[in-house]
């Protein structure tokens, strides 16, 4: 069984808004491209892939835009490659890659973590959320930036019961930042 990585940027504050002044940087955008290269597919939800796809999806002419510094090539090859899976109700088709993912949640992600391979990787804050409260995320690992933001969305707000974690690994960047990698208690997944 492949397990459901969660990964996403976050102030000390909890929130896991993208403008939040999340900005990357060479460091990190390494960091995220290993762990995308550790996923056999990708999950998001409509509104984050939407996002990912206006910023990294190759572009037809084959050359990547201006504003991406060299360093922000690789995360972006990457993830145009990747395989991905959509969880949309409001969408009928999508490309990039992807798929969509139709029917029940939880039925449908567990048979995508049935399958052989290494993982998967889902990134976001509605999707996630969802998956939390089913039981079907096997790792959290959140990418803690030296910022207070004081607003926006936060981290797996509304979840429904605590979920106990377990420390499995941590990184820390010259930045400041922080990568914790955690796992769901026995009994808790």
């Amino acid at each position: 069984m492949r397990p459901l990585r969660y990964s996403i940027n976050v102030t000390l504050d909890g929130c896991c808004h993208h403008e939040a002044g999340l900005l990357p940087d060479k460091e990190s955008m390494r960091y995220w491209t290993a762990e995308m290269e550790r996923a056999d597919a990708l999950l998001f939800g409509r509104v984050t892939y939407e996002m990912m796809e206006s910023a990294w999806r190759k572009p037809a002419t084959d050359t990547w835009p201006d504003w991406m510094n060299e360093w922000q090539i690789p995360f972006a090859e990457t993830i145009d490659r990747a395989k991905k899976y959509v969880v949309s109700s409001t969408l009928s088709e999508v490309d990039w890659n992807a798929e969509l993912l139709r029917g029940d949640l939880g039925q449908a992600v567990q048979r995508l973590k049935q399958e052989p391979g290494e993982g998967l990787w889902v990134g976001g804050v509605t999707l996630p959320l969802a998956l939390a409260d089913l039981g079907l995320i096997d790792e959290y690992e959140f990418l803690v930036q030296p910022v207070l933001a004081g607003h926006g969305p936060t981290l797996l707000a509304g979840l429904r019961e605590r979920i106990q974690l377990e420390p499995l690994d941590r990184h820390e960047f010259q930045s400041g930042a922080v990568a914790q990698r955690y796992r769901p208690t026995q009994g808790a997944a």
